[in-house]
Parts: C-alpha cells; structure tokens; sequence
C-alpha cells in the first residue's frame, strides 16, 4: 500500500476532518518546545475518542506506520516531535472532563485535557489536583502522565504518577486496556498502568485518566525568603516541615543569576531591596489565612536569628502571593531570551544540589568564560533545573550537555528529574540506568510493541 493509500484508508475510517496530510498539517506539529528541529509528519491524526484512536493504531500496526502521540507539545525533551513516516496523533479533541466524584475525590478525564482546565474543575468541586507547572494552560493529563510530570506540587503530593488510580491505553496493534479502577489498593498482580506512566508514549496511547484529588487547602502562606547559601536553605526547609509537617506546599528555590533574569525578561520590579546569593519561593497550606501567615512569621523569625535567613516578606494577599510567583515564571521566557537554551532538568541527593550548582558554574566558567547559566528548581524534592544561552558558549551545546552529565553522574544523579528522556538524553541515559535495568525496559518495549511502532528513537 502507497502513502497515499494508507492515508486515504485513514480517511475512510476515520473522516476526512480527522486527517491531515502535507501542507495541510500546521507548523506547530512539527515540533515541540524542546528546540528540536521541525519535521512535518506523513499525516496528522486528531481523533475524538477512544475508538478512533483504536482504529488508526489498528491500521498504523497493519501497515507498519510509526506512531508519535502529541499532547500540548510544551515537553522540553523532544519526545513528541514527528518523523517524517509517521502519523502525529494529536489528542487534542478529547479533551473531556468526563466525572468528578466529590465522595471518592476522584475525576476521570480525557487525555487531551489540560492541566489547568482539570485544576480548574477540581477547585469548582472544592477539591484540588496535586501537580502544578508553568505549561499549565498548554500542557495536557495524557502527556503529563506519560512523561511522569512533576512540577511544584511534589514536595506535598509527589509526582504525577501518585495522582493517577487508573489509565485506559491503546497499544500498539488497537488493543484497548481499560485500567479504570477507582480503588486506593488493588493488589492484584501487576499494576499495569504503572508501565505507561513516564513511558512517553512508547508502549501505547494513553485516552482516558483516572485522577485522584486532594482536599482544597482553606488557606494558604506565602513567602519570598533571601538566603544567605544553599545549607542555610536546607535549614529553613527542615524548619518548615519540622513545624507545618506535609502543609509545606512548595519550597522553589532561585540562585541570583536566575532572579536577575527573571526581572529583566518580564520587566518585574525588583522583589527585594538587595540582592542575595539565593531566594526561595514557599507555599503552605492550613486553615486560616492570618494564623497561618502569623505562625510562618515566627518560623523565620527565629530561622532570621539563627542567621539562615537575611531578609523576607510574607505575602498579605493572594494578589501579592501570585506577584511574588511571577518571578518564578520565568522559564517560560527562556525560549524567546536564550539562542537557543539548553536546558537540564536534573535530580540530586538534595544536600548534594548546592555543591552540584557550584561545580557547574566553575566547570563552564573554565571552559565558555562569560557564559550566561541560570539556576533554580524545586529543591524540596532534589530537582535542579539548569539553562544556559547557547549563543553565550559559542554554539557548543552539545559540549555543554555533555560537561553537565558528566558532572551528575559523578555526583550519582539522575539526568532527568521530571522531563523524560525522549531524543535529547537518549546519549546520557545509561548515566542514570543500569544495563540490567535497560534490557528490562527493551523486554517490556519488545513485549507491548513488538514491531517498535509506537514513539520510535525516543528513550531508546
């Protein structure tokens, strides 16, 4: 069969709408927001249910056409960019709250909804969803899933995989797997959908979710705290749980290099009257506004005595707090501001992350002097994010990836925190995987996906 074949039978099955080809395919579907060069697929697919996506995998698997699912294409390591044989299955028009049960706190969803709209709907039920990124209004539920998204919310709730109680995937030759269970304990056998979550789409095709939801906190502190070195940041953490336990919501934490860009790239005004070495952003939860913000002014009053904090404000409104987050927002600026960025998304022994930050700066200070580096992350859970202007190294990206990994894997960490493998680590994979542990993952890959249909080249 001809592409052309094969497209008009994807045509016949599924409608001429849901079926895009050549240049009818927009640009935006060439890549994501990894910088990854742009590669216009054979077709691109948008499916409104299950049963349509089950159909083109079926006719995908029986004509031996590669698969690549597309969420909201905000993923930073390439694993939703197309080749140029493949079908891009977009999920974008399924993108359904389909229930909330208030009782269970529980919410099953469609695959192409996005974060904020669950947020959203989950807060209009007086519940709230456990993770928070800055893509919200982009990002969708079956990309974060299959990617294992993180964000602000883990120190509290952990990853996206602890949110999700059940999955419905296509595999490869059309199978649908209903995994739709809303039970806390089910330990029966293997825990399949575990397989799909963080797999990037490599297994199968995730179209429904089932969430877990949280309690909707009835108040919130927040604080922007000036820190004098990154031990002195511990402390504060250990301050904090050690008095609100899990209410601790976010700890974000910034070095100078990125508040400074921050300010600059989104014209804020200054947040303090100085500059510190570094500043964290903290959330907690708790039940009323004043109590909560008065007992957080305590904490860092005695963590100001002990000289672990040098400067602080507490946010006395809700307005103020989003203002004081706002300077976290930056990442979403760095694709405009850096030529191109090359961004790290690391994890670390978290006592370890400071020295880690200090040996990066001075390793590419030695080799790119004058280089432009950004460091902040969500220290609470062991998460370094790390950008740097490519334009400032002389182009050498690849040279400045390859400096970094070296570092985390002399430091035992990971090279990806919350962003996947995809195409940009599949080099540096085996830094963080064991070669028994990668012949496990082929086995599962060669058993759910024996023709290697499904997001080929990625991870892998």
């Amino acid at each position: 069969m001809s592409p052309q074949e094969f497209l008009q039978a994807l045509r016949q099955t599924l409608g001429a709408e849901a079926v895009l080809s050549g240049d009818a395919v927009p640009a935006r579907y060439h890549t994501d927001w990894s910088g990854t060069p742009p590669v216009a697929p054979l077709a691109l697919v948008r499916p409104r249910s299950t049963e349509d996506v089950s159909a083109t995998l079926r006719l995908c698997h029986q004509h031996r056409v590669p698969v690549v699912p597309q969420g909201g294409l905000t993923g930073l390591a390439g694993a939703a960019v197309p080749s140029a044989d493949c079908v891009a299955l977009s999920l974008e028009r399924m993108p359904a709250i389909e229930a909330i049960d208030a009782r269970s706190a529980t919410m099953t969803v469609q695959a192409g909804a996005t974060l904020q709209a669950v947020q959203e709907a989950a807060v209009d039920a007086g519940l709230a969803f456990g993770v928070d990124l800055g893509a919200r209004g982009s990002c969708q539920i079956g990309g974060n899933v299959a990617t294992n998204a993180g964000g602000n919310g883990v120190l509290q709730h952990g990853m996206m995989r602890e949110q999700v109680l059940g999955l419905e995937v296509v595999l490869a030759d059309g199978t649908v797997l209903p995994m739709l269970r809303p039970m806390l304990k089910n330990n029966t056998g293997y825990d399949l959908k575990q397989f799909f979550i963080g797999a990037e789409g490599t297994l199968g095709v995730i179209t429904r979710v089932l969430l877990r939801l949280r309690p909707l906190p009835q108040a919130k502190a927040t604080a922007l705290v000036a820190l004098p070195g990154f031990d002195q940041a511990l402390a504060v953490l250990q301050r904090m749980q050690g008095r609100f336990g899990n209410s601790v919501a976010a700890f974000e934490l910034m070095w100078d290099n990125f508040v400074q860009a921050s300010v600059q790239w989104q014209q804020l005004q200054a947040p303090l009257a100085e500059r510190h070495p570094l500043l964290a952003l903290i959330d907690v939860d708790g039940k009323d506004e004043a109590s909560l913000r008065e007992a957080v002014e305590a904490v860092l009053g005695d963590a100001m005595e002990a000289g672990e904090v040098v400067d602080a404000v507490i946010a006395q409104s809700q307005t103020q707090a989003k203002t004081l987050w706002k300077l976290r927002e930056a990442p979403a600026e760095l694709n405009t501001q850096m030529h191109p960025p090359v961004n790290f998304d690391v994890s670390l022994p978290q006592a370890e992350i400071g020295r880690f930050a200090a040996a990066i700066q001075a390793a590419f200070d030695a080799r790119w002097p004058g280089h432009h580096t950004l460091f902040f992350g969500h220290v609470g859970d062991g998460n370094l994010h790390v950008s740097t202007d490519g334009a400032t190294v002389g182009g050498a990206c690849e040279a400045v990836e390859a400096e970094l990994y070296r570092v985390v894997g002399a430091f035992h960490g990971s090279v990806s925190a919350e962003h996947g493998i995809g195409l940009h680590k599949k080099p540096f994979l085996a830094l963080s995987r064991t070669p028994q542990e990668l012949a496990a993952m082929r086995a599962i890959k060669a058993a759910l996906d024996p023709l290697g249909l499904m997001n080929p080249g990625k991870v892998f």
